[in-house]
């Protein structure tokens, strides 16, 4: 197992809401999840819980969990359900009125809404998204179209700006950079969870491009999403980017590229970040789980 450590340095203050006195945090990093589809039919037969009923402990053994929720969150039956693979309405998301409910029960208490299913029932779905999580006691930070809240929380003694970055609809590059020099300017430590690049495919010259604008303008990790598959990290000046955790939740199964996602453990003592990579599989009865491989 790789180890990555960091250190981070600057002046850290208080902020909302899942805030913890101790000085030291564990916080995880989770990819893509889905849960319309396969997922939703496997929920349905087997209970919601049951996709995560291999996981579980280990995502509750940790201050937070953040992940990437790949669709709006409404009472619209699903659409994709029983669809042809390939055909357009096999692409279309909306994920059950439970969903955050069962989020918070397996402490993913903040997810990233920037990103290229988000809209797929409008700024209708999104209002609904965002009303659903508020009353099920989950964060959320990014969205579409300008409309993209920073969210602030404090960790492991450590004040932690969550910004998004949506390639597919939401603020340019440089306007994610101007915010994150915001946020570090005053002192915040600033985690950019991107959406970004091709899918399947390796780091484009664009992502890197991003990655490097943002890391330059102050971001201390920064987390991909989109290609569902593990691309590589590196270290830009101070900051390290993972540019793609791949999958989480998510019924991909055709080969280990797209069953194989990356969780990121960071533990956050003393202003200072040490990162531990894990690995998960999706099985095909629906559970994600961790693997040794």
């Amino acid at each position: 197992m790789k180890k990555i450590v960091l250190i981070i340095l600057g002046i850290f203050l208080a902020v909302i809401p899942i805030s913890q006195k101790q000085d030291n945090a564990k916080l995880l990093f989770v990819g893509d999840m889905n849960f319309d589809r396969y997922i939703r039919q496997v929920a349905d037969t087997r209970g919601e819980d049951f996709v995560f009923s291999c996981i579980g402990d280990f995502l509750k053994d940790s201050d937070l969990v953040v992940g990437n929720l790949e669709g709006p969150v409404t009472d619209n039956a699903s659409v994709s359900v029983g669809t042809e693979i390939g055909s357009p309405d096999n692409f279309v998301f909306t994920f059950p009125f439970t969903t955050p409910k069962l989020l918070n029960r397996y402490n993913i208490k903040l997810v990233n809404l920037g990103n290229n299913h988000i809209d797929d029932f409008g700024q209708e779905g999104m209002l609904s998204t965002r009303s659903y999580l508020e009353k099920s006691g989950v964060g959320y930070f990014g969205g579409f179209g300008g409309n993209e809240p920073v969210y602030y929380t404090k960790l492991g003694g450590t004040e932690i700006a969550f910004i998004s970055y949506n390639q597919f609809g939401g603020d340019s590059s440089q306007g994610v950079a101007d915010k994150i020099s915001k946020e570090s300017g005053i002192g915040r430590t600033v985690i950019v969870y991107a959406h970004w690049g091709e899918e399947y495919s390796p780091v484009t010259s664009s992502v890197r491009n991003a990655a490097t604008l943002f890391a330059k303008s102050g971001a201390e990790v920064i987390v991909g999403s989109h290609p569902h598959i593990i691309l590589p990290s590196e270290k830009i000046g101070d900051a390290v980017v993972y540019y793609s955790l791949g999958n989480f939740i998510f019924d991909q199964y055709w080969d280990s590229e797209v069953r194989t996602g990356l969780v990121l453990e960071l533990n956050i003592k003393n202003r200072q970040i040490k990162i531990l990579e894990h690995r998960v599989v999706m099985n095909i009865d629906g559970r994600t789980c961790l693997t040794t491989d």
